[in-house]
């Protein structure tokens, strides 16, 4: 949508600049009256910029704003394409660094031994229904979440009782959870750990729209449940999407 839109803003001002162009290099109808004795042409009905066209060819200065203008409209709707695209490509690199770390056995240990730091691979989120295959790192911080998805440190890990919460982007940064809103009731999540695998039902309430200061939503609770959210709508911060699901049997070990 922000890509649409930027790209919108380019095309308005490329387009307004020609036009500007065109008309400001037809006659002046004044000067081509002190050329030749004849009557200046009856200004044309039609015309719905005259006034504005006939002030910008009196005032330089004016002609001179508008395109200074022009220019820094450009060079937003520019960086609005070229942000998400290179917050992809970050994200992509680091998914790969974080497939790497996943399959070590040096994390293996340290998520055996509760060691896990801020940022290290944590587990591997697979939603079927939306294709999502994503490596999600330990916290929710903002540099955390530049690998697309983090796991609140406040919950439990993956795959153990309690309500485990994953936050994940939605138009940034690989935007892992951008169709979130497209699950529907008994949709299947994976969470895959370096220890085991465990598998997820989307609940009947879901999806749940709800303030992004409302943590209730990762609150501990007695059936093992998995929490995912989001920012809602696309594009804005203003709410968080949420996504409840519930554990569907128990923990395995990891696939071969």
């Amino acid at each position: 949508m922000i890509g649409v839109l930027a790209a919108a803003c380019i095309v308005a001002v490329l387009a307004g600049q020609a036009r500007a162009i065109t008309v400001l290099r037809r006659p002046d109808p004044v000067a081509v009256h002190r050329v030749r004795p004849t009557p200046a042409p009856a200004p044309v009905p039609d015309e719905p910029m005259g006034r504005v066209i006939d002030v910008l060819r009196r005032r330089r200065w004016l002609r001179h704003s508008l395109s200074f203008a022009s220019v820094v409209i450009g060079l937003v709707a520019v960086g609005m394409i070229g942000y998400p695209f290179y917050t992809n490509l970050y994200a992509d690199r680091r998914q790969g660094e974080l497939e790497r770390q996943f399959a070590s056995d040096d994390l293996q240990q340290a998520y055996r031994d509760g060691a896990i730091q801020e940022g290290d691979s944590l587990t591997r989120i697979i939603i079927p229904a939306i294709d999502v295959d994503v490596v999600v790192v330990e916290g929710t911080t903002p540099s955390a979440l530049r690998a697309g998805a983090g796991h609140y440190v406040s919950t439990p890990l993956p795959c153990e009782d309690g309500n485990v919460g994953i936050a994940g982007h939605r138009t940034t940064y690989g935007r892992p959870f951008h169709n979130l809103d497209l699950l529907s009731p008994g949709d299947e999540i994976i969470l895959q750990t370096p220890i085991g695998e465990c598998r997820y039902a989307v609940t009947e309430e879901s999806p749940l729209i709800v303030r992004p200061t409302d943590v209730s939503v990762i609150q501990p609770t007695v059936e093992p449940t998995l929490t995912l959210t989001t920012c809602h709508p696309k594009g804005s911060a203003r709410q968080r999407l949420v996504i409840h699901a519930t554990r569907v049997g128990e923990a395995t070990a990891p696939p071969a």
